[in-house]
């Protein structure tokens, strides 16, 4: 009886063991993670989003979608897609477009963008502004004045359709 103790002794003591190091190498992962100088804050968490991974679905017609991008990107050099210092691909304008559509379009919240886009709260509102800045002063003239009575006329008929 007492060899059945000692083995069941032996095995609590082995596995007290395998969790502690299960710890300590989960402990090692969470800090390894953690950058030493990450941008221009020390100690900052980068947290990894998958950006290359993110699928491009849109709930409008693609050519419109790519209209707007297009003339967009072409106005505004920040959605350029850039590569920093370590080599590291920054956001694609995908990205960055659609991040701003989502919000601007449908209302949703800055930090919910993260799911869908892979994109950091404080950039999807940077990217919101500079998209809402480069629309209005690309597409502005055309699409931002009081409709005339031709456009009127037009919006009625296609509503009664």
């Amino acid at each position: 009886m007492t060899l059945d103790i000692m083995q069941s002794e032996e095995e609590e003591h082995e596995a007290r063991i395998r969790m502690s190091a299960a710890y300590f190498h989960h402990r090692r992962q969470i800090l390894n993670s953690i950058s030493h100088h990450g941008g221009s804050t020390m100690n900052h968490r980068v947290v990894d989003r998958n950006r290359e991974e993110v699928s491009s679905t849109f709930r409008m017609r693609r050519s419109q979608f790519l209209r707007i991008e297009e003339v967009v990107t072409a106005h505004d050099n920040y959605f350029t897609q850039r590569i920093d210092v370590v080599g590291v691909r920054g956001l694609s304008y995908l990205q960055k477009v659609t991040a701003a559509l989502r919000m601007f379009a449908y209302g949703t919240a800055a930090d919910a963008i993260d799911d869908y886009v892979r994109i950091g709260e404080s950039t999807a509102i940077e990217s919101l502004r500079k998209f809402v800045k480069a629309t209005v002063e690309v597409f502005g003239a055309e699409y931002l004045r009081r409709p005339n009575p031709a456009d009127v006329s037009r919006i009625l008929n296609e509503n009664e359709r």
